[in-house]
This record gives structure tokens, C-alpha cells and sequence, in this order.
């Protein structure tokens, strides 16, 4: 499913995987090789429109006109902590890419996004920038780390998670209706104290092991 402002990524692989991270019993190291694997999956997704352009090189056989990436290379930014999960499995694809880290945490009382840490690379109004979290729940923390991204000059954003919920994709659009939102998932709501449902718990205890 896809619109302008939002792209489900239902490839049998991407729906597969993320049916074993669901389940409870996954143990936390193949939690966390699924987010690396599922990750990439979604990295061809977004960066399906990349500008290109040719360079001249040399095969074994002849010269040619070969396509090759246009443009300064990408910015990898990863929302601290549990984005760093997608953020490995991208980088594995686009290794050439800046990276960057916004780290936000969330009052589990208000709801509301604190700030502890933002370094982000130079030139980020020249750069596609993909901004990755696997959850966007209520997207207060997700409108938080783009605002800071808009702040240091970037333009050009898109925004990769592994699920999102029908609350927070209308906090981004209504906050940020510029910037695409990628993810595997749309799942059904809330629950009481802002975790997805059904959803998969919390990405970054299942990923580190700190449930």
C-alpha cells in the first residue's frame, strides 16, 4: 500500500519476518538479526527514487556508460536508542552514508519527547535524509527528531520505522505532511499507555535484553 505521505512495505520476506519478532518468545538475539535483516529489506523501499546519473568506466570486455548514485551521499539518522537496530542493517546496504544520532527519550508519564543528545552530519540540506525508528506510536518523539533535523537545514526526509500506528501517522502528517513515512506495518492503535497494539513490545528491551 502506498500514498504520497505513506508506503507499507508488504513484501512476503519484510511480513514474515515480522511475524517472528511479534511473538514474545523470540529470543532477544534473533530479535535483534530479524530488525537487521527486515531493515534492509525496507532500505530498497527507500531508496527506490535515488537520483542517478553515468560515469565512464572499463569492463573486461569494452568502455561503457554505467549508472552510478548522483548527488552527496545520504544521511543515516538514527532516533537513540532503538533506532540504532534498523540503523546497523541499512548501513550494511549503504555503507558509503553519514550518519547521524538524535537521542530522545520518552516521560513514560507525559507521553511527551526529552532531549538528551543531537550530532548530526554537515550539509544536510544538500543530502537525502532517512531518519529511522522501528515504532511510531503517538509520534511525538518522531515530530521531535524532525524538527531538530528541519533546525540543521534538512529538506529532504524521509522517515523509516518497522510499525506505526494510526495515531502517530496523523501526528507526523499534521506536524511534518512533507515527509514520506516508510514502514512495514500499520497496526490497529494505542494502548492506554502509548505502546502499539498488537505491536511487539518495546524495540529497544527486545533488542538489547532489558525487558
Amino acid at each position: 500500500m502506498s500514498d504520497r505521505h505513506l508506503t507499507v512495505v508488504d513484501h512476503p520476506l519484510v511480513q514474515h519476518k515480522l511475524t517472528i519478532m511479534r511473538d514474545k518468545n523470540t529470543p532477544t538475539a534473533v530479535f535483534r538479526q530479524l530488525l537487521r535483516e527486515i531493515s534492509q529489506l525496507l532500505a530498497y523501499e527507500v531508496t527506490r527514487n535515488l537520483a542517478m546519473t553515468t560515469k565512464r568506466i572499463e569492463t573486461p570486455m569494452q568502455e561503457m556508460d554505467a549508472p552510478t548514485l548522483d548527488g552527496k551521499k545520504l544521511a543515516l539518522i538514527s532516533i537513540l536508542r532503538a533506532g540504532n537496530g534498523l540503523l546497523d542493517g541499512v548501513l550494511e546496504l549503504i555503507p558509503a552514508a553519514r550518519v547521524g544520532f538524535v537521542g530522545l527519550y520518552r516521560d513514560e508519564v507525559t507521553l511527551k519527547p526529552v532531549q538528551y543528545y543531537f550530532k548530526v552530519p554537515e550539509g544536510l540540506n544538500d543530502r537525502l535524509v532517512i531518519a529511522v525508528d522501528p515504532m511510531l506510536a503517538t509520534g511525538n518523539s518522531s515530530v521531535a527528531a524532525i524538527d531538530l533535523l528541519k533546525q540543521a537545514g534538512a529538506n529532504n526526509i524521509i522517515f523509516l520505522c518497522l510499525l506505526a500506528a494510526p495515531e502517530g501517522i496523523a501526528r507526523m502528517k499534521e506536524a511534518h505532511p512533507d515527509v514520506p513515512i516508510v514502514t512495514a506495518s500499520v497496526d490497529e492503535k494505542l494502548n492506554e499507555v502509548g505502546y502499539i497494539i498488537p505491536g511487539l513490545g518495546d524495540a529497544g528491551d527486545r533488542m538489547f535484553g532489558t525487558k
